[in-house]
C-alpha cells in the first residue's frame, strides 16, 4: 500500500479544538494506509524571498526518500475528483511507495520546490487558507480511496 504524506508549511497550534485541525483529523482518521502530516516553520524573521527559499529547503528536507512529489500550486493541474483518484490509483499502480502533498506558505513554493515536482496539483482557482487546505486536501484523499474501494461515499 501507498504511503501518503502531507508536508506543509506553518502549524496547526492552538491545540486540538482549531476547527481546520477537527476537519482535519476527521478525515485523517477514514483515510486507510500510512498516512501522515508533517509541519515546517521557518521561526527566524527573515526578508519575503529568502523566507521562501527557506520554506522550500524545509519542505523539501521533510519529503519521505524517494517520493513521488505533489506540488499544490494555484497554476497546477484541475482535477474532478474521479480523476483524482484515477491519477492517486495510477501513481500506485506505477509503484510509487510514498507520494507527497507538498503546501506552501503565504508566499506560495521556492523554484527548487517547483522544480522538484513530480506534480503540480491546483485545487482551483481561488485561495485558500493553508490550514483549511490540508483538511481539504486530506477530505479528497479520503475520496479518492472511497472511489477506488468502490465504497459510497462519493456519488456522481
Amino acid at each position: 500500500m501507498m504511503r501518503i504524506t502531507i508536508v506543509a508549511v506553518g502549524k496547526f497550534g492552538g491545540g486540538k479544538n482549531v476547527p481546520e485541525r477537527a476537519l482535519f483529523d476527521h478525515y485523517a482518521g477514514r483515510i486507510s494506509g500510512s498516512f501522515d502530516l508533517k509541519e515546517v516553520e521557518e521561526k527566524r524573521r527573515l526578508p519575503d524571498k529568502e523566507n521562501k527559499r527557506s520554506e522550500g529547503s524545509l519542505l523539501l528536507k521533510a519529503v519521505p526518500v524517494g517520493a513521488f512529489v505533489v506540488v499544490l500550486d494555484e497554476r497546477g493541474k484541475s482535477l474532478t475528483s474521479i480523476e483524482f483518484s484515477k491519477i492517486l490509483g495510477a501513481w500506485q499502480d506505477d509503484g510509487a511507495r510514498d507520494v507527497a502533498f507538498l503546501i506552501g506558505g503565504a508566499d506560495g513554493h521556492a523554484e527548487e520546490v517547483l522544480q522538484r515536482a513530480n506534480f503540480k496539483l491546483s485545487l482551483g482557482s481561488l485561495t485558500w487558507p493553508h490550514l483549511l487546505v490540508r483538511g481539504m486536501l486530506t477530505e479528497q484523499v479520503f475520496r479518492a480511496q472511497s472511489i477506488l474501494s468502490g465504497h459510497p461515499y462519493h456519488r456522481e
